[in-house]
């Protein structure tokens, strides 16, 4: 269920019911989430008790980590890929009302109507809004509104010095890759891969997107991620038909292990456009978290992990983490296993897959130059993933 009540009342109910614990009022105050995690963002209620694990100093993230967004905060809507053109209005209107039911104001770039013959705007108006957005003080917060495949352009004009002195939440997915691993890489600002804009314009399956956004980018606490119930391959805006959802199986345990490490990556091909370039984050101590579309087969990811396998500093890399494939990408769980088992560069790594994120619905946010620990058992099932710095 929605919240149907304003963005302030609806924040007061909920903080007022936790205080009392009148749990049935935060159901009807319009929250579907899990009641502690949505208010206190504590780890020990979420996996139900104990203790986070302390994280060895080495293992803590060295980059910079913005602000938390906070009711009332002000995110900036901008289009650093693909137009917001592309949008109907009535997705426009309810991606909006859905941020504002997270206690957001919701604001637009100057430029993300703007379109050319690819879909997209010139580099000079996308630029234009991403530098007002840094540097508006009342902006805590950045959103791409979907992605594309022309972001990589915007990376020489970029101004890593305003962007490092104005540190504050990015978050998107796919093409945004590139800006998000160039901006950790160049600025030392953690970034976010996560929902874009049109993400909350989907009708039907946004609890669980929802919630990680806000275990991510609005608490500070440590988390532990869980696989999601169902998942769907329908395009986010379908919304002439009810989404087909699928059961979830759980995650893959490809090869055991545990590592804890940097976060790295997001859309594989679009992570080594940045191959051999000042915008490449260092692998070394990395826990690689890469996903792919339908337009990907088993073949050309193939292709594409052996060519990250070759950029200096992957044996380095300690875990890495697989989203889920669509299911036009034809991969299986025997073709993906195979493809990694292959690698001898990748012996002696965990390697999970069917995580939830990439190109299909539900989907986690994870921070680009964060920590992550993974613990993968030496079976088909129960491999835990933490979020440690955010």
């Amino acid at each position: 269920m929605e919240a149907n009540v304003p963005a302030q009342a609806f924040w007061r109910s909920v903080i007022g019911s936790y205080t009392n614990g009148n749990y049935a009022e935060i159901r009807e105050s319009g929250w579907d989430g899990p009641i502690q995690t949505f208010i206190s963002g504590s780890r020990s209620e979420r996996t139900g008790g104990g203790h986070p694990t302390p994280t060895p100093p080495s293992a803590r993230t060295t980059e910079t980590i913005p602000a938390k967004l906070k009711p009332w905060d002000e995110i900036r809507i901008v289009a650093p890929s693909k137009s917001m053109s592309r949008l109907l209005p009535e997705h426009v209107a309810l991606a909006k009302q859905r941020l504002e039911q997270l206690g957001l104001r919701v604001t637009f770039g100057k430029h993300v109507m703007e379109t050319d013959a690819f879909d997209s705007s010139t580099v000079e108006t996308r630029i234009a809004d991403l530098h007002d957005a840094f540097r508006d003080p009342n902006v805590k917060g950045i959103l791409a509104v979907l992605g594309g495949e022309n972001c990589n352009q915007l990376l020489r004009r970029l101004d890593y010095a305003l962007i490092r002195e104005n540190p504050k939440i990015l978050c998107g997915y796919s093409d945004i890759t590139a800006l998000g691993n160039a901006i950790a890489a160049k600025a030392g600002l953690v970034t976010y891969s996560g929902p874009n804009f049109s993400s909350f314009a989907m009708p039907e399956g946004l609890s669980y997107t929802r919630e990680g956004f806000v275990r991510c980018l609005m608490q500070e606490a440590p988390f532990e991620i869980r696989p999601a119930a169902v998942w769907s391959d329908d395009p986010w805006y379908r919304s002439d038909a009810p989404r087909t959802f699928i059961p979830n199986d759980g995650w893959t345990v490809i090869q055991p292990g545990e590592a804890t490490g940097k976060i790295i990556g997001g859309n594989l091909c679009t992570l080594n456009l940045l191959q051999g370039t000042e915008f490449m984050p260092s692998l070394d101590g990395s826990v690689l978290f890469v996903e792919d579309d339908y337009i990907v087969s088993p073949e050309t990811f193939d292709r594409d992990l052996q060519s990250l396998i070759h950029q200096p500093g992957f044996e380095g890399v300690k875990g890495i983490v697989i989203g889920r494939f669509q299911i036009g990408s034809r991969m299986t769980p025997d073709k993906l296993a195979a493809i990694v088992r292959s690698k001898p560069e990748l012996a002696g790594i965990p390697v999970i897959a069917d995580v939830d994120f990439g190109h299909t619905t539900p989907q986690l946010t994870f921070p680009i130059g964060g920590t992550a620990a993974l613990a993968a058992p030496d079976g088909e099932e129960g491999a835990k993933l933490t979020i440690v710095d955010h």
